[in-house]
This record gives C-alpha cells, structure tokens and sequence, in this order.
C-alpha cells in the first residue's frame, strides 16, 4: 500500500514537472499535458532567413559600406560605365542617417532630418582619391541628393588654379595620372593621311573627331596614348585642346560669369576647417554660397565692397569644416567642381575602394578583367 501511495506521488511530481516545462515553452494542452513543439514550415524559414538577410545588409550599407553603379564616363579610363563599386564608409568614417527614409530606396519622410554626425574613421580623404558624395548643387537634404563619384585634386586651405588645362595647387603643377584623359589636337604632316583605327585603339583612343582643318583631328586620349602617338612619323605635332575665352563657357562655371573656361579656372582658394579668410569682393563671389548654404548663415553684400553675415558686419569669417575640389578622370567630359563648386564634408559619403562587377552594354557582357579589381 505504502508502496503503491509513493508511485502515485512520484508520478504526480513527473507530471507537475512535465507541466512546468511545457507552460514555459507555451505549449500546454487542455488537459494538462506537454506536447511538442511544431516544426516550422518552409514559407516561414525563408521568410526568417530572408528578413535577417535584410536586417543584416541594412546594417552593413548603413554602417560600413555602400554599392553605387557608374553611370556616366566622367571618370573613363579609370572607371567605366557599368562598373560597380564597393564604397568604404569606414575610411573616413560613417556618417550616420540624416534622415527617415525607406530601405534600399530614395523615398524618405518629408521634412525630417538629423543633424550631421559622423564616427571617426581611420584614415582622412587625401589628394588623388576617387570618392562618392552627394552633389552639393541639388536642392535637397544632404542624404536624398544625387550620388556623385570623382577624383580629389584640391584638398583644404589650397589654391587651385587651372592653366591650359594643367592643374596648378598653391602654383605648382600636377601632371596627369595614368587613366585620366582629355582632348588633343593632333597635327598631321599630311592633310590626306589617315590616322590608323587600329592603332588608336590599341593605344584606347575611341574618340577622334574632325575639325574645319583637315590637317587636324581632335582626339580623346591619356597622356601615354599622345607620347605614344608623337612618335608616328606622319605627325607632325599634339597639342592639348583648349577651349577659347569666348566658347560660352563663363555662364555655367562656378562662379558664373568670370570669364573662366574648364581649362582656364581661377584661382580659388578652398575653404578649411577652422581657417579664418578675409572678405573681399573676389573671394566673397565664391564663398558666399559656401557660408550661405552649407555653413547655415544669411549674408548680404554692398555696392561699397562690405558685407553682412546674419545681420552683422563681417570683415572675416571662419569655416567650420573642410572642402574639397573634385575633378573628373575624364576632363573634357566631367560636370565637377569648376561648374558647381566644392565638396563639403557633409556632403562625403565615402572612398571608392573595389569593382566588384562590370557589364559593357556595347558588348552586352561582363568585363570579367575588371571584376575585383581594387579603385587606384
């Protein structure tokens, strides 16, 4: 008897054990006992791996690195259409949201912004890297404006000037790089000799163009393809293409109407961080939209050359961050800061760093030579 009351306690305590657990996995019956979890189904597995799939590329595209495609042949030789980038957010240091907006897409809630903040990053932009930013010129919030790629020539606190084409910062020269190309004249000996198709494509010349003077063609080219091309024993010489002081070009340059030329620009001197200029009637055409439209402030000029920066006379200013003069690999063929101005820092999104893709539509193939290979 004794025997068969200690069976039925210790059974009792089995069962209230078995009913403990299934109340904590959730999963009790109506009478009491624990039945096993349900396996879940196919559609929810992937509909789980799918969603951590999206969660996690979030975080890694807002946090660390972006993807942007090649839309335009502004950066060709170095960069060409259809190819696509990994862009480092990290190198600089990653900017946080600005705004609410939908993942994956340009659609964000109107009217609401962050202010600017960025983590440090690792490394600082630095001359002759290419970067993505949002271009300052659209009139937008800084994050819903159009993506940009360029190449940095001019860095904080320099002088820029272009002279025939040739970049001079702080009146030095800076040669081409390999890649970057831009327009010649070449000048043949012979008005009936025909430059070799072949040749020129070997050398990666794709555009030769004629002019009035049938002695003369007007190529694209890099600077190794025009050494190369000198040496042709019906050439006589190859001179840069400069546009003319009268080509139309003052109007669309920044700033306008100062008679500059994308091969004659300047000199400008690019805001710094913490730098504090002087106002004059030169500067102050182009560092006014500066102060008005990236540093926040309302300002006023004078016909008596003073100015007004929030109500208040201003002799001087001092910028609160850094600018960047950016330029197109493709020089002939680049909308860049000589036509809408400089970088702001706000603006910087991140550092070009890998092709992880690239599809000619001429070919209608991949360029399989170019995939994985690092930006220069």
């Amino acid at each position: 008897m004794a025997s068969t009351e200690a069976k039925e306690r210790k059974k009792k305590r089995a069962q209230r054990r078995a009913e403990r657990a299934a109340q904590r996995n959730g999963k009790a019956s109506a009478n009491g006992k624990a039945t096993s979890a349900k396996p879940k189904g196919k559609v929810r597995e992937w509909f789980d791996a799918l969603l951590f799939a999206v969660i996690v590329m979030l975080i890694v595209r807002t946090l660390i690195f972006d993807l942007f495609r090649i839309p335009t042949p502004s950066m060709e030789k170095s960069l060409l259409v259809g190819d696509y980038l990994f862009v480092s957010k990290i190198h600089y240091g990653t900017r946080l949201p600005m705004g609410i907006c939908v993942p994956f897409t340009e659609i964000c809630l109107p009217g609401v912004t962050f202010p600017y903040t960025r983590v440090p990053g690792f490394t600082e932009v630095k001359r002759g890297e290419a970067i993505v930013f949002n271009w300052p010129a659209e009139e937008k919030p800084i994050s819903q404006k159009m993506h940009y790629i360029k190449r940095v020539v001019g860095m904080p606190g320099e002088t820029l000037e272009v002279r025939d084409k040739v970049v001079h910062i702080n009146g030095e020269s800076q040669p081409l790089l390999p890649g970057m190309q831009q327009q010649w004249y070449v000048y043949k000996k012979d008005q009936r000799v025909r430059l070799s198709n072949a040749r020129l494509t070997a050398l990666g010349v794709d555009e030769v163009l004629p002019t009035a003077n049938p002695s003369i063609l007007r190529i694209v080219a890099t600077e190794g393809a025009v050494e190369e091309i000198r040496t042709w024993p019906y050439v006589d010489r190859v001179d840069p293409a400069i546009a003319p002081a009268d080509a139309g070009y003052s109007s669309l340059m920044y700033p306008p109407n100062l008679g500059y030329t994308p091969d004659n620009y300047g000199p400008v001197t690019i805001p710094k961080e913490g730098e504090t200029v002087t106002l004059t009637p030169e500067n102050w055409l182009y560092l006014e939209p500066i102060i008005r439209r990236f540093e926040g402030h309302e300002t006023q000029a004078f016909q008596n050359g003073t100015f007004q920066i929030d109500g208040e006379p201003a002799t001087t200013y001092t910028f609160t961050q850094d600018y960047f003069f950016a330029m197109g690999d493709n020089r002939d063929n680049s909308e860049d800061s000589r036509f809408w101005g400089f970088v702001p820092m706000t603006h910087v999104v991140g550092k070009a760093v890998l092709i992880y893709f690239s599809w000619s539509a001429e070919d209608n193939l991949p360029r399989f030579n170019r995939i994985f290979h690092f930006v220069e």
